[in-house]
């Protein structure tokens, strides 16, 4: 069997047919293939003779057919875990508790895994009982049988190398897993922020091209005073900014880990010199700073920091919906609604009406919030139900934020080269907007006051004259007067006013 490759720095999901009898998270072996025996302390079950897994992920998947999901969609996932197991070989070999040769080995199937090999042996369905054990698992699984494929030794001859006693040695499901989805959820991050980043930085150029666009603001949908269209995106643009913000705070407390707790914290069965080898080990294969926590029991059952980081994120998933909601919007019509911008068509629109164009990229950007919103409520439920020693609902934990990561990251992408990018503005209606709206009276309320402001904007409602026409022969103002302070620059608040302003009575 030739390892499976996937592209490094990717975490996209792959799309499974739930009906497929060989769908991930339902099979254990093809039907009347070959097979090899393995054994546990429940006794043996038939593997698939080419499968770099073992029993222990050969029970997960007869256990978990749930979600029809394998941990690889996660690559992030995979390629924390083989860090860590790849940091814990090189502490044990350090510390002599492994033998180098054995040690030397596990490092490098993990470069081979790292760079793309064998995900598709990590077959174990994201959701699944036992707080990660199975994940683990599947994982020594596949770097041993790998390790024992490069001895040239048949897999299953655990004698050579074994899955628990070599490659999770002075491990525990309960420091390996939270530690790796911490790792993980730092990658996603980190590429989160790319993508967030050139978002603000394509809402910010839009800020500088429509910077003289004179348009109406409005609040509680009804027309308001004047501003620029760059007003308006720079705005989008400074939001995203304090998203960006809040999102880089939380990458130094993801980098506090348990390794060398092994079951609840207490360490047992490692070296006491354990943890801080890994973890210095750690640091320098991921080249990320990492800190291992002060009080090991309290991390193995704390789930503080992913309500951090899902809250986080729910944040700026619901900020960045409201941003699509007014490109929608502004961008409605086009002819009988705001019509003010133009978004790039990307699609028919319907089926039955020719010519219709609808909003898709809002749209779908809309729906990656409300499940970025969904995943946060069923992150906060899962880390209160946490008992005692350890939370073993850890892998809906990380299923819920490793995807909110990945679809966040593709909607920063989506929005910004398939919309934001292509959005032009329709100078005409909205010059034509401003010149006929009642909303640039509220500029002449220093000049006249607001009685007779708001007397002439009901003039201006009932009778569709111009504000400027109506305070010229009312005789209040001279016609330069008003077109001096209903200059788009003043009327925008780019040019502010520091003289004081003498009321005509």
């Amino acid at each position: 069997m030739n390892p499976a490759t996937q592209q490094f720095g990717t975490n996209n999901e792959t799309p499974l047919d739930d009906s497929a009898p060989g769908a991930p998270g339902a099979f254990v072996g093809q039907p009347g293939g070959p097979t090899r025996v393995e054994s546990d302390s429940l006794g043996s079950m038939e593997i698939p003779a080419d499968a770099y897994w073992g029993i222990h992920t050969a029970r997960a998947l007869e256990n978990f057919p749930i979600t029809r999901r394998p941990i690889s969609v996660y690559g992030d996932l995979i390629r924390a875990l083989v860090r860590v197991k790849q940091a814990s070989a090189r502490a044990n070999r350090e510390l002599g508790v492994l033998d180098p040769a054995k040690a030397d080995l596990i490092d490098t199937v993990c470069e081979e895994i790292m760079a793309g090999a064998l995900h598709d042996q990590f077959a174990v369905g994201v959701i699944q009982g036992g707080a990660g054990t199975s994940t683990n698992m599947n994982t020594n699984e596949v770097i041993a049988n790998r390790g024992l494929e490069l001895l040239g030794h048949r897999f299953g001859e655990y004698q050579y190398l074994h899955p628990i006693d070599d490659v999770n040695r002075s491990q525990s499901t309960n420091d390996v897993y939270p530690t790796a989805i911490k790792l993980a959820m730092v990658f996603g991050v980190n590429r989160l922020l790319e993508e967030h980043r050139l978002l603000t930085a394509a809402f910010a150029a839009k800020g500088i091209e429509f910077a003289g666009v004179l348009k109406i603001g409005r609040t509680q949908l009804q027309d308001a005073v004047p501003m620029t269209l760059g007003q308006e995106f720079n705005g989008f643009a400074h939001t995203l900014t304090e998203d960006y913000d809040r999102l880089a705070e939380v990458v130094p407390w993801l980098n506090e880990i348990n390794m060398g707790a092994t079951a609840i914290g207490t360490g047992i069965t490692a070296d006491p010199r354990y943890a801080a080898a890994v973890c210095r080990h750690l640091t320098e294969v991921t080249g990320i700073a990492m800190e291992t926590a002060p009080d090991l029991i309290e991390a193995t059952s704390d789930a503080g920091i992913f309500m951090t980081l899902s809250g986080t994120l729910k944040r700026a998933a619901v900020k960045l919906s409201k941003i699509c909601n007014d490109l929608r919007l502004l961008s409605s019509g086009p002819q009988a609604g705001l019509g003010e911008i133009n978004l790039p068509p990307r699609q028919a629109g319907s089926s039955i009406m020719p010519g219709k164009v609808n909003p898709v990229i809002p749209e779908v950007v809309n729906q990656v919030a409300f499940s970025v919103i969904g995943a946060d409520a069923t992150v906060t439920a899962a880390a209160e139900a946490g008992q005692l020693q350890l939370n073993a609902f850890e892998p809906v934990i990380a299923h819920s934020i490793l995807q909110s990561l990945a679809w966040m990251t593709n909607a920063c992408r989506t929005l910004r080269v398939n919309c934001i990018d292509g959005i032009t503005a329709n100078t005409t209606r909205l010059a034509a907007q401003v010149e006929s709206s009642v909303g640039v009276v509220t500029a002449l309320t220093p000049y006249i006051g607001y009685a007779a402001s708001a007397s002439l904007a009901h003039t201006a409602l009932t009778t569709n004259a111009s504000i400027a026409e109506l305070v010229v022969s009312a005789g209040l103002m001279s016609a330069e007067q008003v077109a001096h302070v209903l200059s788009p620059q003043r009327l925008s608040g780019l040019v502010p006013v520091t003289s004081v302003m003498p009321i005509i009575r």
